[in-house]
């Protein structure tokens, strides 16, 4: 197909998708757990986007024509083949569309492995792009365990690998890929930092701090978790934080009144708990929830919980918790701000929040992170690339330098002359 052809199928899925959000939305509540006032404006809506995005794009990717005297050069995009996705659990709807719209908008095919917990949505992507267009075999959905997955990266016919989920599989899968030089994006966890000066709006401090960390659970990779106050705001932060936690609503996550879910898995919860425990036991100040809600009946259920006085070296300080289990810091001054959030293995996220833009600037450039935030937390529109450095993953998803990662480079040299030759 042309490159015009490919976006006017991905434009129409992006269609279908919006105007099917709710059915999309009750799906996806039901495969995570997610509040329903949640997903009706984050899952669904956001794969459309991809959808949409990409498929503008299709048709305007190209080579460029470079003169060299009488000769000439042309290049080529070209796809890259058969890829794989590998998705996460916690936006099952999205991740799949972050990976099939570019992949197919530079005329891929792609075999997508949902996480076994959440393994409903891929496939209402799969059938819509089908009913948009595409044709049978271009976007494939194969669910299964994580041998399943390891199938698909080894597998030689495979020409990349795209994979969302924790650094210690993104070791196992990049590690495969090696062996058969397969290209590879990972988008893997977090650690981040949200730096909070006392200049700073502190009702949008505290805000950004609660989607930092409570939004989905606190399922979510670049969620800021550890919240870096300057000293003189500390004590105020901690009492607007702990008033404003009054307004969680728990409960169905069906009914939209509900804003805080459950977590993903009974797995995923006995995770979250033993580092609360962990964080009590290394002397953290636990200001609020920490325990399970009383009188919610059947349901991973674990409040909102948020620690103070939490030093550097804590275990909650330093791993990828993936539940809502915020740490709170204080701090001094600008560098040691700046050095302390960049103490990590993690370089996926990071924000600012202060009223004078050039501090704000000046401490983004020094942070050590692939996609940050000034005066803001955790928005991703599909324009913006996202992913991280250091531990937290390899290549970006969304933007056009995504198109980068689903396509090759073709270089023609074309003579027109004599060729000259020693003897």
């Amino acid at each position: 197909m042309t490159g015009t052809e490919r976006g006017r199928i991905l434009r129409r899925a992006a269609d279908i998708m919006r105007a099917r959000n709710r059915e999309l939305s009750e799906l996806e509540t039901k495969d995570t757990g997610k509040p329903l006032q949640e997903t009706l404006v984050a899952d669904a809506t956001s794969g459309a986007d991809a959808l949409e995005y990409f498929g503008g794009l299709a048709a305007t990717l190209s080579g460029e024509h470079i003169q060299m005297g009488e000769d000439f050069i042309y290049t080529r995009r070209e796809p890259l083949g058969v890829t794989v996705g590998i998705g996460a659990w916690n936006y099952p709807t999205q991740i799949a569309c972050w990976k099939a719209a570019p992949a197919l908008a530079c005329g891929n095919t792609m075999v997508f492995k949902p996480s076994e917990t959440t393994p409903l949505c891929a496939l209402k992507v799969a059938e819509i792009l089908i009913e948009a267009g595409a044709p049978p075999g271009v976007f494939n959905v194969v669910q299964g365990y994580g041998d399943v997955g390891a199938a698909l990266v080894e597998d030689d016919r495979v020409a990349k690998v795209s994979l969302t989920g924790s650094v210690p599989t993104g070791r196992r899968v990049y590690a495969a890929a090696a062996t058969g030089i397969k290209s590879v994006t990972m988008e893997l966890g977090g650690k981040s930092p949200l730096v909070v000066f006392d200049d700073a709006s502190l009702e949008d401090a505290v805000s950004a701090a609660i989607n930092a960390n409570f939004y989905s659970s606190g399922q979510i990779c670049s969620n800021g978790t550890r919240v870096f106050v300057q000293d003189g705001i500390r004590e105020a932060f901690l009492d607007r934080l702990s008033e404003r936690l009054r307004g969680v609503t728990i409960g169905d996550p069906l009914d939209e009144a509900t804003n805080f879910g459950p977590m993903v898995s009974e797995r995923q919860r006995e995770i979250v708990e033993g580092f609360v425990a962990k964080g009590r036991a290394e002397g953290a100040r636990l200001v609020a929830g920490g325990g399970r809600p009383e009188g919610k009946g059947a349901g991973f259920w674990i409040e909102p919980t948020v620690f103070a006085d939490v030093t550097d070296d804590m275990t909650i300080a330093r791993e990828e918790i993936f539940g809502p289990v915020m740490s709170v810091f204080g701090f001094a001054t600008e560098d040691e701000a700046l050095a302390r959030a960049n103490a990590t293995i993690y370089g996926l996220s990071a924000g600012v929040f202060t009223r004078d833009l050039a501090r704000a600037h000046r401490v983004v450039a020094g942070l050590q992170a692939g996609s940050c935030w000034i005066n803001t937390y955790n928005l991703t529109p599909v324009e913006a690339p996202f992913g991280g450095m250091k531990m937290s993953g390899v290549g970006r998803e969304n933007g056009q330098v995504a198109i980068e990662h689903w396509s090759q480079i073709k270089t023609v040299y074309v003579a027109m002359g004599p060729v000259e030759a020693p003897y």
